[in-house]
């Protein structure tokens, strides 16, 4: 699948390859490694590579209790088994800590079928780094320079950018030997992503790999000219890498704005709806990856990215400038989303110098904020019972015509040539 919901299931690869179908990602060994935390900790360690000082594994509740001053507070708890921010607490002081263990365990445990957890020193403040490599079957493995995703929410990345303001080339060339370094330790072959914590000193520190291609790999590709997707498909299909170190050159500045159907003015409450009105912008160095239309409906049941907003320019000045217009031009009507909170953001001083870090947003608005869990699973449940009572007012309406341009969520002859302006409806 190459990402998406089987991407780092190492039981679904070792299906394929029994049936004798051709997985597009790392062989199943490699998976299962890197799916583990843990083990990914041990490999990045064999391969020299600094990590999160913490626990040496997984950590029974009794070994936490006994391992976490000497790791020192505040510390993290952290899903062996973890991804996308789940299955992670921070706790900032002793007491805190058995309440902080059972919650991670049972997040793990209902996000991954694995409630094993570690523990390490939480760092802060610091940078979130990742640096994209792409390897084939016959051992070659480059790096194609690093995103900067330090603008999070929750441990989710909101905003991405290659290459990072804090990244010299020398930082950049000992960055890019780490993750290529773990991904021969680990056997890999395929697009994949190694991840960094980067303190105000330029040291970095291993945290994870993500053994499939993420979302924000359009920055990447608008800086190198390389098509990942299509890299990926010549790796499966047997190919070896059609360029070397040398032959990758990253040229201006790319950002990626993830808009999501959630509405940041109040804790970024998860909203449902139909779309009524798109208005996608365009112009030089404007990219936008969405499945979006007229008449599409946003429901519970998958993840609320909507889109991928992005920009590119000779210089970070200009990718922001590119990235504020083509915010303004942006139009999603009839589901709530962050176009708002992003324009904002683009906004902020700080941002707008490089001035980030992992609690960048917590720093600036309450309502960057998530809320609680209990308080977050309560709105859930509310948009989805809005949403259900929404759908079932529209059925007991009476029936109109078909408009098989409706229908397929297309605009009209009319409303396309002459007639109202459709653009004035929403």
């Amino acid at each position: 699948p190459g990402y998406g919901f089987l991407s780092e299931q190492a039981a679904f690869a070792q299906a394929c390859q029994d049936a004798g179908l051709v997985f597009v990602g790392p062989s199943p060994k490699t998976l299962h490694l890197l799916g583990d935390k843990v083990e990914a900790r041990r490999i990045a360690e064999a391969a020299g590579v600094a990590t999160v000082p913490g626990s040496p594994g997984r950590v029974s509740p009794e070994e936490a209790r006994r391992l976490a001053p000497r790791v020192g507070f505040p510390l993290l708890i952290k899903a062996a088994a973890g991804g996308g921010g789940k299955g992670i607490r921070l706790v900032e002081r002793e007491a805190d800590l058995e309440q902080a263990l059972r919650t991670a365990a049972a997040e793990a445990q209902a996000s991954f079928g694995d409630d094993g957890v570690y523990i390490e020193r939480y760092l802060d403040p610091v940078r979130h780094v990742e640096v994209q490599v792409i390897a084939d079957s016959y051992g070659n493995a480059v790096h194609l320079g690093e995103r900067e995703c330090s603008v999070q929410r929750r441990s989710q990345k909101v905003v991405e950018e290659s290459p990072s303001p804090a990244v010299d080339e020398e930082l950049r060339r000992r960055l890019g030997e780490a993750a290529v370094a773990i991904a021969r330790e680990s056997a890999y072959a395929n697009a994949g992503t190694v991840e960094f914590l980067l303190d105000r000193d330029g040291n970095f520190y291993f945290i994870e790999a993500n053994a499939r291609l993420q979302v924000e790999h359009p920055v990447t590709e608008l800086v190198t000219g390389l098509d990942l997707v299509r890299e990926q498909l010549r790796v499966a299909a047997g190919e070896p890498l059609g360029f070397s170190q040398e032959d990758v050159m990253l040229k201006g500045w790319a950002m990626e704005c993830r808009i999501t159907a959630e509405d940041a003015s109040r804790g970024f409450l998860p909203c449902l709806g139909r779309v009524e009105g798109l208005t996608e912008p365009a112009g030089p160095g404007i990219r936008v990856d969405s499945a979006l239309f007229r008449g599409w409906e946003v429901g519970p049941h998958y993840d609320s990215l909507l889109a991928k907003l992005c920009a590119w320019g000779e210089t970070r000045r200009e990718a922001i400038a590119r990235m504020r217009r083509a915010l303004g031009e942006y139009v999603i009507a009839g589901v709530q989303n962050t176009l708002p909170f992003h324009r904002q953001l683009f906004e902020d001083a700080d941002f707008l110098a490089g001035r980030i870090h992992t609690r960048f947003l917590e720093s600036r608005s309450a309502a960057a904020v998530a809320p609680c869990e209990d308080e977050r699973e309560a709105l859930i449940a509310a948009a989805i019972v809005a949403h259900e009572r929404r759908k079932q007012a529209q059925g007991n309406h009476a029936a109109r015509p078909s408009n098989p341009w409706k229908q397929a969520g297309l605009r009209s002859a009319t409303e396309r040539v002459g007639g109202r302006n459709w653009r004035s409806t929403f």
